[in-house]
């Protein structure tokens, strides 16, 4: 059954939200990059100031709250059930 509302059916629907998530997360990846990157310099008096040795800001940059979160928990996906199949009792 196909239905129709307007021009678009309902089955385009699910794509749309789909393309509009990685839509959503280039963007926020791109905004993150440009305003706290410490290697993107925008503005012309920065990007005249040369190579700059700012290895506390990069160190903070790279190690950012989502994966000092990460790094504290196992590197599987479903570890109970990892554990359930790979540990017999």
């Amino acid at each position: 059954m196909l239905l129709v509302f307007g021009d678009l059916c309902l089955e385009v629907y699910p794509l749309f939200a789909a393309v509009g998530v990685a839509v959503g997360i280039c963007a926020m990846q791109l905004v993150r990059n440009i305003c706290i990157n410490p290697e993107v310099r925008v503005t012309k008096e920065n990007r005249a100031a040369g190579i700059l040795d700012n290895f506390e800001e990069g160190e903070r940059y790279a190690q950012h709250g989502l994966r000092k979160f990460v790094r504290k928990r196992p590197s599987q996906i479903m570890p109970s059930i990892n554990n359930f199949f790979s540990n017999p009792k």
